[in-house]
């Protein structure tokens, strides 16, 4: 940024080419800290639905092998490997899928967890907020009135044409 009170007078041209190029900057600042926001909360997005997508996978291929398995344990840990009879293998199935379900269910809750750190992206909102406002609020600068306005534009006319010549 160009110092304002460098001693010297700038001609209107410099003084808008410089606005131009702050402005300029600051616009393409904003838009950096907003792609550095929205990158984050991307990150954070994909590694929930790769939590939920996890839990949908386990849920729907370790059913059949681990139910399968964890009833046959139940059955047999009840007493049904030794002819004593053990609980009824339905209720064995009906247990390996509750736990089945459980596993599921955490998985779930940290594709949630995940999802709700989400959120927007309030930095860059705040700083468009605080340019609009500053943008908002300039005002030019006021003019004199009557045969002092026509001296004060004169005078502007001839410093433009002496810096342009």
């Amino acid at each position: 940024m160009s110092d304002p009170f460098d001693g010297t007078e700038r001609s209107l041209g410099q003084l808008v080419a410089s606005a131009t190029a702050e402005m300029s900057a600051l616009v393409h600042d904003e838009i950096a800290l907003a792609k550095a926001e929205i990158r984050q909360d991307v990150k954070r997005g994909v590694f929930g639905s790769v939590a939920g997508v996890a839990a949908a996978v386990v849920l729907l291929f370790s059913l059949p092998m681990l139910s399968f398995a964890l009833a046959y344990g139940i059955n047999t840990w009840t007493g049904g490997h030794n002819g004593n009879g053990g609980w009824n293998l339905v209720w064995c199935f009906l247990l390996s899928f509750a736990a089945n379900v459980l596993i599921a269910v955490l998985f779930g809750l940290i594709a949630v967890a995940k999802f709700k750190k989400m959120k927007k992206p309030e930095q860059s909102m705040a700083s468009v907020k605080q340019t609009a406002a500053i943008v908002q609020n300039v005002k030019p600068h006021p003019r004199p009135a009557g045969a002092e306005a026509a001296k004060a534009a004169q005078d502007k006319a001839a410093s433009v044409a002496r810096s342009s010549a």
